[in-house]
């Protein structure tokens, strides 16, 4: 049995839009690196059938076209939500602007990679290091979103895809971008990999419920962080008043 050492008191961090984001936005990379890498490396399947009744690249595509649109909306939705959304939720946190989220992106990667320090970071949201590393996904997102859709407007009378006629000319032409999209399918699987690692070796070392609080939105934190993260809310509002 372990015991803890330290105690704990629950603070609600993610919001529900945040979690509907995340999770939406998981799904849509799964079916879509999924779809894209058939897309890219199409099985050759034959059938005696009626050509109507074998049409599954067709439904591949198809599929891959319509959860992009949903990936898209769901990504522009994100970018509103770092504007209205709590601080946790905020672009703020995202880019390091501040002496003293660099200090901590330094002190994260003497715990995580270099392993020279052992009392981890403590954080309610984001640690500085994950939050500049989401901000280059977020970067990436949209490169992808780009080139995918620029791809689509090739082929697409729809308005929204139109928009995107000019991306190709600016990437320098077709296989430019399809290698470019291609490629970031691979960065996507190589996240996702790193991505969920992580989640659970926090949520095993630290026993923060880091895994559970994408779901219901709670963390256990220290009650000397909750406190002064109290504190710094307090004078926030009072300088508003």
């Amino acid at each position: 049995m372990r015991n803890r050492s330290v105690k704990l008191v629950e603070m609600y961090v993610w919001e529900l839009p945040v979690r509907f984001y995340h999770w939406i936005n998981a799904l849509c990379i799964v079916i879509l690196c999924i779809t894209g890498f058939i897309i890219a490396n199409p099985l050759a399947i034959m059938s005696e059938n009626e050509a109507v009744f074998t049409f599954w690249f067709g439904k591949i595509r198809l599929i891959h076209f319509i959860v992009a649109f949903i990936f898209l909306f769901n990504f522009m939705f994100r970018i509103y939500w770092g504007f209205v959304g709590n601080r946790y939720a905020s672009w703020k946190n995202f880019i390091p602007y501040r002496q003293s989220q660099w200090k901590e992106i330094f002190d994260v990667i003497k715990v995580d990679i270099l392993m020279i320090r052992k009392k981890p970071v403590e954080s309610i949201g984001h640690n500085a290091l994950a939050s500049i590393i989401y901000f280059a996904m977020f970067l990436a997102f949209l490169l992808q979103c780009l080139t995918g859709f620029g791809l689509y407007a090739q082929m697409s009378h729809a308005f929204l895809p139109k928009m995107f006629v000019w991306v190709i000319p600016l990437f320098g032409g077709e296989m430019h971008v399809r290698f470019l999209h291609h490629l970031m399918m691979w960065f996507f699987i190589i996240f996702a990999i790193v991505h969920v690692y992580l989640v659970f070796y926090h949520d095993y070392i630290e026993r923060r419920g880091i895994t559970s609080s994408m779901i219901g939105g709670w963390k256990f934190i220290e009650e000397e962080v909750a406190a002064q993260e109290g504190e710094k809310n307090k004078k926030k509002k009072a300088v508003v008043k």
